[in-house]
């Protein structure tokens, strides 16, 4: 085991060398306290209080066991290369947690990066290892699951690919207000091939657009639901999703969507964007629309990501997002089939 932990000391020490060298081509472009507080939130869950120096301080040893050299400015770009940006050779700390946890548990964990490292120290070993610092420990665990480490490569996500989603929290229409968070979950691993761009139990993040008040001849209010985008293991990198036409013929296809929430969501999933591109429109006398309500998205452009290149022996364990084909498809291809089967039969008795 000595052996192992060298290892992981080493590669800590090569990616943050390396963050250090890359500072100077990037460009640190939000002031110095934001940058630290989206640090600490990412990590922590909120930001601390405290000076700026000590507060970075604070955190740097809690990542890698001592402070980073260099000025405010090289120190905060260093952390986000090594946090979120990563680099070329380099998967960042976020990517690698989170496709440890796909191995481990077929999902990416909840919480802040302190909970999900914990929970998974605790389901590999017993108890978390509260001693080290964060960055040793995850290339330790890594060690341990995948010897050969994590690698990324970029991938080309098409178009109208389509996948399942469900809602994260119940949805009030009676209750939200305009530019409200709309929050959902990936039903199943998000693959191109067998690359892994987002496990199952990713986020999907939308937004209350408008809201129609009550009109005339007893019409209700309306509020109108914009999906914005997948957030894949490259947390840089987002994914633009829509409510379209390939997902609507999906959710029309599923049973259990249909069945999930009766005439509440799924009416305006199968009625579609109704005047709003890429989004939903729902009644404002629903009373409530429950948490795990499932229906069906789709990638609204064509977008490029790092995914994690699944190795052949961990093929067994990626579980894509089923799409149900849509019933005018089944008939075509019925159709089809008939077709072929009495040209063969012609062509047999010729």
């Amino acid at each position: 085991m000595k052996w192992k932990a060298l290892f992981a000391i080493l590669t800590v020490a090569l990616v943050v060398s390396a963050s250090m060298i890359a500072t100077g081509e990037e460009a640190v472009d939000r002031p110095p306290f934001e940058i630290l507080a989206h640090i600490e939130t990412l990590t922590y869950g909120q930001p601390k209080s405290g000076g700026l120096i000590s507060r970075l301080a604070e955190i740097e040893k809690a990542y890698f066991g001592r402070e980073l050299p260099g000025s405010l400015a090289e120190r905060q770009q260093a952390f986000l290369n090594f946090l979120e940006n990563g680099l070329p050779e380099q998967p960042s700390f976020i990517f690698k947690l989170g496709v440890a946890e796909w191995i481990v548990t077929q999902q990416v964990g909840e919480g802040n990066l302190k909970e999900r490292l914990e929970a998974l120290e605790k389901l590999l070993e017993g108890e978390p290892n509260i001693e080290g610092p964060f960055a040793m420990r995850l290339e330790r665990i890594i060690g341990l699951i995948l010897p050969e480490g994590v690698l990324w490569e970029e991938v080309e996500v098409p178009k109208e690919k389509v996948f399942k989603v469900a809602l994260k929290n119940s949805l009030s229409p009676q209750e939200v207000k305009v530019g409200d968070p709309v929050e959902l979950v990936l039903l199943g691993d998000f693959v191109v091939d067998t690359a892994l761009i987002a496990p199952s139990e990713s986020r999907v993040l939308g937004h209350v657009d408008s809201i129609k008040p009550p009109r005339s001849f007893g019409r209700s209010s309306e509020v109108k639901i914009a999906f914005d985008h997948i957030v894949p293991l490259d947390v840089i990198n987002k994914i633009p999703v829509m409510l379209g036409p390939e997902a609507e013929k999906a959710s029309k296809a599923d049973d259990t969507v249909v069945a999930a929430a009766g005439a509440s969501f799924v009416g305006a999933i199968l009625l579609g964007p109704l005047g709003l591109a890429g989004g939903a429109l729902v009644r404002g006398d629903v009373k409530n629309i429950p948490e795990g309500t499932p229906f069906y998205l789709e990638t609204a452009s064509i977008s490029t990501v790092r995914a994690y290149p699944v190795p052949e022996v961990l093929h067994s364990i990626i579980r894509p997002s089923e799409v149900p084909q849509p019933p005018e498809e089944e008939e075509e291809n019925d159709t089809e089939s008939s077709t072929k089967s009495v040209k063969d039969k012609n062509a047999k008795e010729k």
